[in-house]
């Protein structure tokens, strides 16, 4: 079911407002190995927690964690939080009724939400903004 969502059209929740031009000579990496530190990387943590949590209020979700194919229906606020936080799984939540799929891999600086309805995307895009980060299609 959730490989399903792969081949559709995507959008990136990220720290950055747009793609890095190729170009860029590595800084990117740099910024991005800096983010990666623990201190700083916890932050990042905490607005993707942030972001599905208030999600949460309006969706439900399942919530997939390496790899499993059954997945949490509705998970307590608390779980969702600590998995998006303790950055030990990757993973996957299905958002509404198969609506959309946003993913978060270990160690990522950003999420990726694959399919999202006009409105869903909408929403994903103020709660981004309400914690400083970006929504934008690669």
């Amino acid at each position: 079911m959730i490989e399903s969502f792969f081949d559709k059209e995507y959008w990136v929740l990220d720290f950055l407002p747009k793609q890095v031009p190729e170009k860029g000579g590595g800084r990117f990496f740099a910024v991005e190995e800096y983010y990666l530190e623990p201190s700083h990387y916890a932050v990042l943590r905490e607005q993707f927690s942030e972001i599905l949590l208030k999600l949460y209020c309006f969706y439900d979700i399942q919530l997939f964690i390496d790899g499993d194919t059954e997945g949490i229906a509705n998970p307590e606020p608390k779980l969702l939080a600590s998995r998006i936080k303790d950055n030990q799984s990757e993973l996957c939540v299905l958002v509404g009724a198969s609506e959309a799929l946003i993913t978060l891999g270990r160690d990522d600086t950003h999420m990726t939400v694959y399919a999202p309805s006009d409105d869903l995307l909408e929403l994903i895009r103020t709660l981004a903004s309400a914690v400083g980060l970006f929504v934008w299609k690669p």
